[in-house]
């Protein structure tokens, strides 16, 4: 497996991937996702970065980190997966590649939204030292907990 940045070719994985996951767990996507799916190549030109890791020629996860406004607070998000493969660590590795970017790109903070019911992504978040914080609003309806790493 490798983990390897944003290319045009693979955008249908990042989509597909998250698309299925979200109408799976959460019956819809929300407005906030479309606006991600919709805006890929804007939200690169900023800054951001999506990683993919794959293996004989098949995409098993994907993640994206993009920058929040100008304070260096990046979000970390969209960490989806391939279904019909087995994961082999992909989803840590790709997440901890968006680490990597939005760090090398002077983040201080990384943020994240989900889901308390998302075991396996929890246990990323916590694996990569990120702690749970209190939010006023999370966003997005399916949101109930949220996440914060302070870059040392």
């Amino acid at each position: 497996m490798k983990v390897i940045p944003y290319q045009e070719k693979y955008k249908k994985n990042f989509i597909q991937f998250n698309t299925e996951w979200i109408e799976e767990h959460f019956g819809h996507l929300e407005k906030e996702d479309l606006n991600t799916f919709n805006h890929i190549e804007e939200s690169l030109h900023n800054g951001a970065m999506i990683y993919f890791a794959i293996e004989n020629g098949n995409v098993l996860a994907t993640c994206m980190a993009k920058p929040l406004g100008n304070d260096g607070t990046w979000e970390l998000c969209k960490l989806g997966s391939n279904k019909h493969l087995p994961h082999k660590g992909a989803g840590s590795a790709v997440f901890e590649a968006s680490m990597k970017w939005a760090i090398q790109h002077k983040a201080k903070r990384l943020f994240i939204l989900s889901n308390s019911k998302l075991k396996a992504a929890l246990h990323i978040y916590e694996k990569y030292g990120f702690h749970k914080v209190e939010l006023e609003d999370y966003e997005y309806v399916r949101g109930d907990i949220a996440f914060e790493y302070i870059v040392p």
